[in-house]
């Protein structure tokens, strides 16, 4: 299911889905693909963020693929329907509790980050951030006029054991295939919600003696990703803090640009997205970096279709590419490649 969403959402997903046919080429598969409205384009043609045909054609998909909401014509913040909304219900609806983000530097690419380049050589960590809980969801939220004090605003963060165990135990599975590390962040030593997330961590480790459990609070965590992110393997963490570090994350692989993720439940389908917005100031120049959502479908191979040598391709394909000095302007590229020169290379690669 293709959602490409507004700004370069559709850049960005058309090329996605390009590679995935020529994936389906050279390996002797047939993917069939359909579209629906995700998003602020879904509010000018429906009134809604996600209607109900749209979300009942994803739970029918094996995957879905999305591209990005959101962009200036929608960003009243006092609408009653926003963009956003389609994203967070999608998720709710799909029970897709756990986010997969990998951040990783590419030797290609360490000039391209602000950092310097002995600090991220070598990076490879995965954040595993908590997708259905917490702040995003928690009731009750509003605000409120009071006519002797002003007016005030509600979130509540709220955390259930079973949803802190669930993700945990997500991320303790995937170390085992990598580093055996896994770095569990909260803040601790001020939020209940913390506290229970702490304790349940520590439960989970005790099936995993093979591998190594720390703790780390969020803010001093912010600052290792900077000045230490060799250290980290595997990262867990609750909603709000996993969304303000993957993109923090970004910065190690150079660009936003570069990052797919993953979003996934106990069923299918699972959702794959790049973690940039959707970018209105470059919307339809064909400048837009396309490496995110195309990683993202690799992501979508791996683990929707269990198509790992697939995947494989499509990475290789895309270092390959890189390898080449071929870069995006937000790269650093000079010059700088279009989206479609970009998806047309990798497309390349993929039978070398």
């Amino acid at each position: 299911m293709l959602l490409p969403g507004d700004g370069i959402g559709p850049e960005v997903t058309y090329a996605a889905r390009d590679v995935l046919q020529a994936v389906g080429e050279n390996f002797g598969h047939t993917f069939g693909f359909e579209e629906g409205l995700i998003g602020g384009i879904s509010i000018d043609s429906t009134g809604e963020a996600l209607t109900r045909e749209t979300l009942e054609a994803c739970r029918n998909a094996d995957a879905v693929l999305l591209g990005a909401v959101g962009g200036p014509k929608w960003d009243d913040p006092g609408a009653e329907v926003r963009p956003e909304q389609g994203l967070l219900a999608l998720r709710s609806e799909l029970a897709l509790y756990a986010n997969l983000r990998p951040a990783r530097s590419y030797p290609q690419l360490l000039d391209s980050s602000p950092l310097k380049p002995d600090r991220i050589a070598d990076v490879d960590l995965l954040i595993v951030r908590e997708l259905t809980g917490g702040v995003y969801f928690g009731m009750p939220r509003g605000r409120e006029i009071d006519p002797d004090r002003g007016e005030k605003a509600v979130d509540t963060m709220v955390y259930w054991d079973y949803e802190v165990q669930r993700v945990v135990d997500l991320a303790f599975q995937i170390a085992r295939g990598r580093k055996k590390r896994v770095t569990s962040i909260d803040k601790a030593n001020i939020l209940e919600t913390s506290r229970l997330w702490r304790t349940v961590a520590v439960q989970v480790a005790e099936k995993y003696p093979d591998v190594e459990l720390e703790h780390q609070l969020v803010d001093s965590a912010a600052m290792r990703l900077i000045s230490d992110p060799r250290s980290f393997d595997v990262i867990v963490t609750e909603n709000l803090f996993g969304d303000i570090l993957a993109d923090e994350a970004a910065v190690l692989a150079g660009s936003l640009g570069m990052l797919p993720s993953a979003s996934l439940g106990d069923h299918k389908p699972g959702l794959y997205e790049p973690v940039h917005g959707s970018a209105p100031d470059i919307a339809g120049k064909g400048i837009a970096n396309p490496i995110g959502a195309i990683l993202s479908a690799a992501m979508l191979l791996r683990h929707s279709l269990q198509l790992d040598e697939e995947a494989r391709g499509i990475e290789r394909a895309v270092e390959a590419c890189l390898g080449m000095g071929l870069r995006t302007a937000d790269l650093g590229g000079d010059p700088p490649v279009g989206t479609g020169s970009l998806v047309e290379a990798v497309i390349n690669r993929l039978s070398h």
